[in-house]
């Protein structure tokens, strides 16, 4: 099986132990999960959450030889304070998040992740999502669409491409999709493909990932033991700076200056930041695994 993206980082980042309690909430196919138990044996304990049915279903027969130490749910990370309270965990060692959707998610066109296959136009994370990316390109008005993949997308030629979304309705695969992006923005060289930041954008809005993030962050930093640390591996700029603000924020003491009220509750850092910068994936990591090329790993540590 091949290793998830930054493993070993993320293995030294969380330090498992014997007898600690960790959390993955964005489980995939169970390979930090399988690294974490192996270094936390022989009775630490691991928290496995995906809403993808198929990813839990790989999981489970990847972390069959720990049966008995590791407990899995069809559960969103913003369920977090939810799923341990039914473990009747008052705390946990070490969180990892590795946001975005997987490779196997992308390696299936039936899916729809990916502009390289053609498959429908999907891109749900699980089968709880009730809107499908194919309705947002067929039913969203020109502006609404120019929104989204210029704020999500972060991609310039927004504009032409939700014109040329719009004049070539219906769409009905990933296929149709990328032609009708390519007659706006055509492919230059050995740019980014164009349609990349379209579907990246499609894929946020139907999964409400930031926001997802946004709700899950307070409540890791909250459930982490002292000591404990959350390691969350972000894919773009959005996501990241989500991740870095709001460790940095809990990193500073909140204290009122004499005679002047900014804070209305005070409070000393809650965590501390075990990187100031991110960290990024080896040469040879990007080399082996091109989709790891944007990949950064913040970590903090709870004081």
């Amino acid at each position: 099986m091949h290793k998830p993206v930054l493993y070993q980082e993320i293995i030294h980042a969380l330090q498992p132990r014997s007898g600690g309690r960790y959390v993955d909430g964005t489980l995939g196919a169970g390979g930090h999960a399988r690294g974490i138990l192996e270094a936390c044996a022989p009775d630490g304990q691991l928290l496995g959450l995906d809403v993808d049915p198929q990813a839990l279903a790989i999981a489970r027969e990847t972390l069959a030889p720990y049966e008995g130490r590791v407990h899995l749910a069809q559960a969103s990370h913003i369920t977090l304070d939810e799923q341990l309270a039914s473990l009747r965990w008052d705390g946990v060692d070490g969180i990892i998040l590795d946001l975005g959707a997987s490779s196997m998610q992308f390696d299936n066109p039936e899916r729809g992740f990916s502009f390289m296959q053609d498959g429908p136009l999907d891109m749900r994370f699980g089968i709880n999502v009730t809107m499908r990316a194919e309705e947002i390109v067929n039913t969203f008005d020109e502006k609404e669409l120019t929104e989204i993949i210029f704020k999500y997308g972060e991609d310039r030629d927004a504009r032409r491409i939700a014109r040329a979304i719009v004049n070539s309705r219906p769409l009905h695969t990933t296929g149709q999709l990328v032609a009708a992006i390519e007659k706006a923005s055509p492919r230059r060289g050995d740019r980014v493909h164009p349609a990349t930041q379209t579907f990246q954008a499609l894929r946020i809005v139907v999964n409400d990932e930031l926001a997802a993030v946004e709700k899950t962050l307070p409540q890791a930093v909250a459930s982490l033991k002292t000591g404990g640390r959350c390691a969350v591996i972000s894919f773009h700029s959005l996501e990241d700076r989500i991740v870095k603000e709001f460790f940095r924020g809990q990193s500073r003491d909140l204290i009122n200056p004499p005679y002047e009220r900014i804070y209305e509750v005070e409070r000393g850092a809650v965590v501390k930041l075990v990187n100031k910068k991110p960290i990024l994936p080896s040469a040879e990591e990007m080399k082996d695994n091109p989709r790891s090329r944007s990949a950064k790993l913040r970590v903090i540590e709870k004081l």
